[in-house]
């Protein structure tokens, strides 16, 4: 007789085992997939399932700081030097190239070799500006006087090229003096002194030539000084010194009498008198008032 046939529990439950497992994602061809079909967490959706880089885009900022600052600093160049060039071009309009270009100059006609004396001078000009003088010089070598010097002594200064400012005391301020005192002041070849009884508040003078002047802030007196000063076309002993120590320490005061004060460049033993110049005056070269 035939055998029943009955199921085969053992295997039914390995297959049963098996399945399941297939179907929970464990293992298998459809491992790791979840549903929907969607692609596994993590991966993104452009090709070959990669991100892409969000790109950075960096704008370029001009340096206008810089820009401007720059634009600055050539205007203010620019700015200093026209205004350098036209100071430039002032001071060389004012300066004098012949003595015809100072307004109101008078000129003399002094000859050279005049008489070394110790008697007192009457002189045609005043302040004088040429004629017998003093054997000994008054020092000029940017000496500012407090007192009215001996005026023979510097017309010995003015044969040595020297310029010689003399003020009114009554019609100047002490900002005027200060303001003379400026020309005069470490300039080699100028003197400065008051002149009691002057005409004009101020009188600036070298050999055979003069200007007066009525306010300090004239700018031909600077014209003046700048042209004359040690000039060598007009002034006759060209090379001679300036320098006197013993007269700027001491210096002899008008009125007073001769006195031996540092060096000389006279003959030993001139002396003399003298009551007018040894040379008239020519005529001015201008008559114009100041």
């Amino acid at each position: 007789m035939p055998k029943d046939r009955t199921p085969d529990d053992g295997r039914a439950a390995r297959g049963q085992a098996r399945g399941g497992s297939t179907r929970s994602g464990a293992s298998g061809p459809g491992a790791g997939r979840t549903g929907g079909g969607r692609p596994p967490a993590g991966r993104g959706g452009g090709k070959g399932g990669r991100t892409r880089p969000t790109t950075t885009v960096v704008t370029q900022q001009r340096p206008w700081g810089l820009i401007a600052g720059a634009i600055v600093v050539v205007i203010f160049a620019v700015a200093v030097l026209t205004y350098a060039v036209v100071k430039v071009n002032q001071a060389n309009a004012l300066k004098a190239k012949s003595p015809s270009d100072i307004s109101g100059l008078q000129t003399y006609n002094y000859a050279a070799g005049q008489q070394h004396v110790t008697t007192p001078v009457t002189y045609k000009e005043s302040p004088p500006v040429g004629g017998p003088h003093d054997p000994y010089w008054a020092d000029c070598s940017g000496t500012v006087y407090s007192v009215d010097i001996r005026h023979e002594n510097a017309v010995h200064a003015l044969e040595h090229g020297a310029v010689w400012i003399t003020y009114n005391p009554a019609k100047v301020s002490k900002a005027d003096i200060a303001s003379l005192a400026k020309l005069v002041q470490g300039q080699p070849g100028r003197l400065m002194s008051p002149y009691a009884g002057l005409s004009s508040a101020i009188s600036v003078q070298s050999w055979n030539h003069q200007l007066k002047l009525s306010k300090a802030s004239d700018t031909r007196l600077k014209q003046f000084a700048d042209f004359f000063t040690t000039n060598p076309t007009y002034y006759p002993e060209v090379g001679a010194s300036c320098d006197q120590p013993q007269f700027k320490a001491s210096p002899i005061v008008q009125g007073q009498q001769s006195a031996a004060v540092g060096s000389t460049d006279a003959p030993s033993g001139a002396s003399g008198s003298a009551s007018a110049p040894a040379s008239s005056p020519a005529a001015p070269a201008s008559s114009s008032a100041p």
